[in-house]
C-alpha cells in the first residue's frame, strides 16, 4: 500500500470519528435543552405519582360551620363537629353517616379519638368537655373544664392524657380515664387556639393569639421554650411524627416550620391567600396539609418547601384538614358550605 493510500484512509477515518463525536455534542446539547425547556419541577415530579387525579366525596349533613373532624381506622369512622351542637359519625369508606350524638348546648368545636379508637372527645364554647363510647355511642363522662370555650383537644399518643386549649388563656391535662385534672398550664397571655402532642409522648406544642408558639414537658408541664415569629395570631399546630419539626399556620397566611429542639425556624411557606386554620402532617413527615380562609387546601413538599397541589371544590373558608392515609385527606367547612369533604387519590 503505497503512502499516498494509507494517508487517505487516516483522513477518511479522523473524519468519521470526528462526525461520531460531533453527533454526540449536538445529541446532549439538544437534551440539555430540552431539559432546560421543560424542567422536571418538584411539583411535576410529585403530582404525577401521588396526586395527579383527585375524587371528591362530600357529605352533607351538618346545618352550620364544621370547625373540627377526626379519623378511627379502627372503627372505620370520621367525627364532625359543628356549630349546630351535634357531633356526626360518618363511614370512611362509604361516606354516609353513621350517627348523630348530641348533648352539647353550644356550638361544638374540636373533636379527637382516642388512639385505640374506643372513645371520642369533643369540646365547646361552653368549656365543656364530653367523652363518647364509640360501640354504645354514650356520653360516659361529662368535664366542666373551663368558663370559656375549649378551642383544641387531643389524646396523649399513649391514650393516658387529654389535654385541650382555652381562650381562658390556659392548657389544662387530664387524666384520660378518670376524668381528673394534673396540671394546668399557664404562661400564654391571649386565648389558645390549637394544642399537639408529639408522637413520643413528650411534648405539647400551642398556637395562640398572643403570636407565640409554645413548646411544654408534658410530664412536668414545665414551658420550654417561647417563640416568637409570626406577625399576627397563630390557628393551628402541628408536630411531625418524628418529633422534630412543628408546624404553625397565622392570620399572617403564613405557614412556619420550626425546630422542636433548638426553636429555629427551617422555613416559612406562602401561598395562601387568607389565613391558615389547620395543618397536618402525612404519616412519615415528607408532606404537610394546609387548610385555609381562602377555600382552599394545598400539600406542600415540606422538604422543599414548595406547593404539590392545591384542592379547590369547597365554598367556604375549610376550618380543619388531615390525612386519613397516605392517598386520602378528610376536610371540614365553615357556614355557607358546611360539608366534610373525603379527597381521594385516584391515580
Amino acid at each position: 500500500m503505497g503512502i499516498t493510500t494509507k494517508i487517505i484512509k487516516l483522513i477518511v477515518l479522523l473524519t468519521s470519528l470526528y462526525g461520531c463525536s460531533e453527533l454526540k455534542d449536538k445529541q446532549l446539547t439538544q437534551e440539555k435543552l430540552n431539559q432546560s425547556q421543560n424542567p422536571v419541577t418538584i411539583e411535576d415530579s410529585l403530582t404525577k405519582t401521588t396526586w395527579n387525579n383527585i375524587d371528591i366525596q362530600t357529605l352533607s349533613g351538618h346545618t352550620d360551620t364544621i370547625w373540627s373532624v377526626a379519623i378511627n381506622p379502627q372503627k372505620n369512622l370520621i367525627a364532625s363537629v359543628s356549630e349546630d351542637q351535634t357531633i356526626k359519625l360518618w363511614n370512611l369508606q362509604t361516606g354516609k353517616l353513621v350517627d348523630t350524638l348530641t348533648g352539647h348546648s353550644s356550638g361544638v368545636l374540636s373533636v379527637n379519638f382516642s388512639p385505640d379508637g374506643e372513645e371520642l372527645i369533643s369540646s365547646s364554647k361552653k368549656g365543656i368537655i364530653k367523652v363518647w363510647q364509640i360501640d354504645t355511642k354514650e356520653n360516659i363522662r361529662t368535664i366542666k373544664a373551663h368558663e370559656k370555650a375549649i378551642r383544641s383537644l387531643v389524646y396523649s399518643p399513649d391514650g393516658q392524657k387529654i389535654v385541650n386549649s382555652s381562650w381562658d388563656n390556659t392548657i389544662k391535662i387530664w387524666n384520660a380515664e378518670t376524668g381528673q385534672l394534673i396540671n394546668t398550664l399557664t404562661g400564654h397571655t391571649k386565648g389558645i387556639f390549637a394544642v399537639a402532642v408529639s408522637a413520643n409522648n413528650k411534648t405539647i406544642a400551642s398556637a395562640s393569639k398572643d403570636q407565640t408558639l409554645k413548646i411544654w414537658d408534658l410530664e412536668t408541664g414545665q414551658l420550654i421554650r417561647s417563640i416568637i415569629g409570626h406577625d399576627d395570631n397563630i390557628r393551628t399546630v402541628a408536630i411531625s411524627p418524628d418529633n422534630k419539626t412543628i408546624a404553625t399556620g397565622s392570620v399572617d397566611k403564613t405557614i412556619k416550620l420550626w425546630e422542636v429542639e433548638t426553636g429555629e425556624l427551617i422555613k416559612t411557606l406562602s401561598d395562601h391567600s387568607e389565613y391558615i386554620n389547620s395543618v397536618s402532617f402525612n404519616s412519615d413527615g415528607t408532606i404537610l396539609v394546609s387548610a385555609a380562609e381562602d377555600k382552599t387546601i394545598k400539600l406542600w413538599n415540606v422538604e422543599e418547601g414548595k406547593v404539590i397541589r392545591t384542592l379547590s371544590g369547597s365554598n367556604a373558608g375549610v376550618n380543619s384538614v388531615l390525612f386519613s392515609a397516605e392517598n386520602q385527606i378528610i376536610s371540614g367547612s365553615a357556614a355557607n358550605d358546611n360539608k366534610v369533604r373525603i379527597w381521594q387519590k385516584s391515580n
